[in-house]
C-alpha cells in the first residue's frame, strides 16, 4: 500500500490483539511506535488500517481516540486513511463474490472450491460444519 502511494519509508505496526485472549499481542504497538517516531523527530504520521474493511469501534477507539491522544501529547500530527466501509466498489465486489459462490462460478484465481472449509482456528470446526 505504501509503495503504491509513493512512500519510500513505512513501518508495519499493530493497533490491537489478533487471536485468542491467551495469545500475546502482536507488535510493535502503534502507540509505542508513535512514541519512538517522536523521539526520532518525526512530527507527522500517516496511518493506513490495512487489516480492517470498516470503521468499527475497534478502529475508532484504537486509532481515532487512543492513538490521536498519544500523538497529540507528543506533538505529532496524525492523519488516518479511511477504511473502505460501504464504498460502492467494495459493496459491489462482495455482492459479486456471493453471487459467484451461489452460482458455483468461483474463479480459481480468487478462491479454491472449498476454501472456506480451510479457514479454522484451534478448537473451532471448519466453516462447513458450523451452523
Amino acid at each position: 500500500v505504501a509503495e503504491q502511494a509513493g512512500f519510500a519509508e513505512w513501518d508495519l505496526v499493530y493497533q490491537s490483539r489478533s487471536g485468542a485472549p491467551r495469545d500475546p499481542w502482536l507488535g510493535p504497538d502503534v502507540n509505542d511506535h508513535a512514541r519512538a517516531l517522536a523521539e526520532r523527530g518525526v512530527r507527522r504520521m500517516l496511518v493506513v488500517p490495512i487489516g480492517f474493511l470498516s470503521d468499527h469501534m475497534e478502529v475508532v477507539w484504537d486509532l481515532d481516540v487512543e492513538l490521536d491522544k498519544t500523538c497529540a501529547s507528543l506533538g505529532v500530527e496524525l492523519v488516518r486513511v479511511a477504511t473502505a466501509g460501504t464504498h460502492p466498489a467494495l459493496v459491489a465486489m462482495i455482492g459479486d463474490l456471493v453471487s459467484e459462490r451461489i452460482a458455483g462460478r468461483v474463479p480459481l484465481a480468487r478462491c479454491a472450491p472449498d476454501c472456506c472449509k480451510l479457514v479454522t482456528s484451534p478448537g473451532r470446526p471448519p466453516a462447513s460444519s458450523r451452523a
